[in-house]
């Protein structure tokens, strides 16, 4: 019975263990791609990792350079399902000497396979907050607080660490240095150069999405950074919570004015624009039909130009509107739709040069006014009689218009008439037969 037994446990050491550790899959890193977050995490945080996690090659082992001090739970989640969707390892490097991954930092930090700090970094100080003051119990503290926790908790036993010191680090509002991270087993090491990191990453095992993976760490590896895009940085200026919500209160007041006084044009546009960026910086639009909604936006506010005297200024807003709704929507080289800077500033080069050509045209009709002529007035222009008020008064319709009109002869309805001079001061119109 005893050789049995043990018959049965040297087949389980010698035969099944062998298949277990050549199963394990290796991942050959061939490039470290270094991805830099030193601000507060908001939708153009998302936005910039979002792009870099999806078009950077398999080979390559995303570096995320970490210094916030917090940010939306809402975007920080977000990111969270955005690298677990992709199913590759990252790293989270707490750097540079000072700096910290407080709040959504840290929550963002217990979802790396690997954590690392350098001297004189700290982690912790997760519990939430709302603008600029505590949550109140009354509004979902306690809530906020178990569903942080639950996911710390989760996160931090997917990756094989303790999550004491994460659930602590929310309801506690713990921080750690970085050798206090170090004893709870929270981070990975403490490194201060690039090549103290990679000899602790060399032959590591993770594991992805179920699977065990050895990293194997190429002699050359190569090292690029990967800088937000120039609409990215703008996205990340006005997706800060406090500046969003100054963004959504100024258009809200343009609109009430617009409202109050209709017929301007110019503080309706301008707060829908303003609208358009707080949706986009609250997440309640999408990235891209926010964009899509500031290109049309400039277009009209160029069109309306035309119309409304505003003295260039509803043609300057609607040149910055159209900028930044093509600097958000394309990405370039790192976006979905690769369409170059180049392509975007020679279309605005030519909305440019089209609207110059315009404005020197009506600038050049607009003297002819001098002479009794003038590009917007109806002169010359053939109308339609729509009503009679007296033998020689009558009501006619030119270019769209309803004008005034006097003639030294009788018309019936419908009649075909042409306009030959022009009261400015009276607004009304004096007609002939069309010839």
């Amino acid at each position: 019975m005893r050789e049995k037994i043990l018959l049965h446990i040297m087949a389980f050491v010698f035969l099944v263990l062998p298949l277990k550790v050549f199963s394990d899959s290796t991942l050959d890193i061939n490039e470290l791609g270094f991805l830099s977050v030193n601000s507060a995490i908001t939708p153009a945080t998302y936005d910039y990792l979002k792009h870099n996690f999806s078009s950077l090659p398999k080979s390559t082992l995303i570096v995320l350079k970490l210094n916030t001090p917090g940010g939306l739970v809402s975007t920080t989640k977000d990111i969270i399902t955005m690298a677990s969707r992709e199913k590759r390892p990252f790293i989270v490097w707490i750097t540079p000497e000072g700096a910290s991954a407080a709040s959504a930092g840290s929550i963002i930090a217990s979802a790396a396979h690997f954590i690392f700090m350098s001297p004189g970094t700290n982690m912790g100080a997760a519990t939430p907050v709302g603008l600029g003051d505590d949550i109140k119990e009354t509004d979902g503290r306690k809530k906020a607080m178990n569903d942080l926790t639950a996911l710390v908790r989760s996160l931090s036993v997917s990756r094989g660490r303790p999550s004491e010191p994460f659930e602590k680090m929310i309801t506690d509002a713990e921080s750690y240095t970085s050798n206090e991270s170090l004893k709870l087993g929270i981070v990975d090491a403490i490194v201060s150069t690039q090549d103290d990191m990679l000899s602790k990453l060399n032959s590591k095992l993770i594991n992805i999405d179920g699977e065990q993976t050895q990293l194997v760490i190429n002699q050359n590896v190569l090292s690029k950074f990967y800088e937000p895009t120039i609409g990215q940085r703008i996205l990340e200026v006005i997706a800060n919570p406090s500046t969003a919500y100054i963004l959504f209160l100024i258009g809200v007041a343009l609109i009430y004015f617009e409202m109050q006084a209709p017929g301007g044009y110019i503080a309706g546009t301008f707060g829908v624009c303003f609208l358009i960026l707080a949706g986009i910086a609250f997440q309640v639009l999408p990235l891209d039909w926010g964009s899509m909604g500031l290109i049309i936006a400039g277009i009209f506010l160029l069109v309306l130009e035309l119309y409304v005297v505003s003295y260039g200024l509803l043609g300057i807003a609607g040149i910055a509107a159209f900028v930044m709704g093509s600097l958000f929507l394309f990405h370039g080289d790192t976006g979905f739709i690769s369409v170059q800077y180049n392509v975007i500033f020679s279309a605005l080069a030519g909305v440019l040069i089209t609207s110059g050509l315009l404005i020197w045209f009506l600038w050049k009709e607009k003297k002819k006014i001098k002479t009794g002529q003038d590009f917007f007035l109806p002169v010359g222009a053939s109308g339609i009689i729509l009503s009679k008020i007296s033998d020689q008064e009558y009501q006619v319709k030119v270019r769209g218009e309803i004008w005034r009109a006097f003639a030294d002869e009788r018309f019936q309805i419908n009649d075909t008439v042409h306009v030959s001079e022009v009261d400015t001061n009276k607004l009304i119109i004096r007609i002939k037969r069309n010839s």
